[in-house]
């Protein structure tokens, strides 16, 4: 994370803002299950199988198939693109969304939630360099770990605001769960047409600001 520059940095909270503003949607949909958060769901999955809840189950195993599905459409899309990955990947977020939220308009609830999980798969590949992610923007453990380090680097000597980047991106993906969250209050799961245009805007901010390598 410390070799993308600040523009970089801000890009990537945003996309991670749309991760938890997404994220919101979905877990209050599912009632507790999450569509980006995949420890959360291996936790879950645990908990079902020592109960042996059928139902519950089968839903977090699904959605942590789509989810890996979703790792695994993102890297081809991004492999493809070349440089022009993160424009790409985030056209394909854009694409599921809409998706999504045609889905629900239609009375597709569950499938349109499930196609949730697959675009905040996808989104983890807009930062990959040697088939590696650099930056998680679904997932906040690493981020919160590594600001940590940074925070400790500080105290010995360290570049004291090191830590800043990653407090960025942790803070992004709380403001969009809380954003989320108050949107679906007041229009329920009509809140992924905003989630759509916004990754819309995020894909073109993208394609001029942003390149791979």
């Amino acid at each position: 994370m410390m070799r993308y520059d600040r523009r970089a940095i801000v890009l990537a909270s945003c996309f991670s803002g749309l991760a938890g503003y997404i994220d919101a949607l979905g877990f209050i949909a599912l009632g507790g299950f999450f569509v980006s958060f995949m420890t959360g769901n291996t936790t879950r999955l645990g908990i079902e199988l020592a109960g042996s809840h059928g139902g519950g189950i089968a839903l977090a195993a699904g959605i942590l198939a789509l989810f890996v599905g979703g790792v695994v459409l993102g890297s081809l899309v991004g492999h493809v693109a070349g440089r022009r990955r993160p424009p790409a990947v985030l056209a394909l977020v854009t694409v599921c969304l809409f998706v999504s939220a045609a889905l629900d308009t239609a009375g597709f609830t569950m499938a349109a939630v499930c196609l949730l999980a697959v675009a905040m798969g996808s989104e983890n590949a807009v930062f990959q360099r040697d088939g590696e992610v650099t930056i998680g923007l679904t997932y906040m453990t690493g981020t919160l770990v590594k600001m940590g380090q940074r925070i400790a680097a500080a105290m010995l000597g360290g570049p004291p605001l090191a830590f800043v980047r990653h407090f960025l991106l942790w803070l992004g993906l709380m403001l969009g769960a809380c954003i989320g969250a108050t949107v679906h209050g007041m229009i329920g799961l009509a809140a992924i047409w905003i989630a759509a245009g916004a990754a819309a805007l995020l894909s073109i901010a993208a394609s001029f600001l942003l390149h791979d390598g």
